[in-house]
């Protein structure tokens, strides 16, 4: 991957996250680093594999939509 994808990717992927609970975060910490589930969510994003971002990214940007269309209602 392209190193600025990753970096634009990686960048959103920690402000998406920082506007979920802290249970969508722990859900994302499970999928994405379920050996050390403590790890702080900006290292875990930091540190996963650059072939996870697009699929990351899919399910933190539906889970950021169907929050804000929760808040709405």
């Amino acid at each position: 991957m392209n190193s600025t994808l990753e970096t634009i990717a990686r960048n959103l992927l920690k402000e998406q996250l920082a506007t979920c609970t802290d249970t969508q975060q722990l859900m994302f910490k499970r999928m994405y680093n379920h050996l050390v589930p403590e790890t702080p969510i900006n290292e875990v994003v930091d540190y996963m594999d650059d072939s996870k971002l697009d699929r990351a990214l899919d399910q933190v940007e539906r889970t950021v939509n169907n929050n804000n269309k929760k808040a709405t209602e």
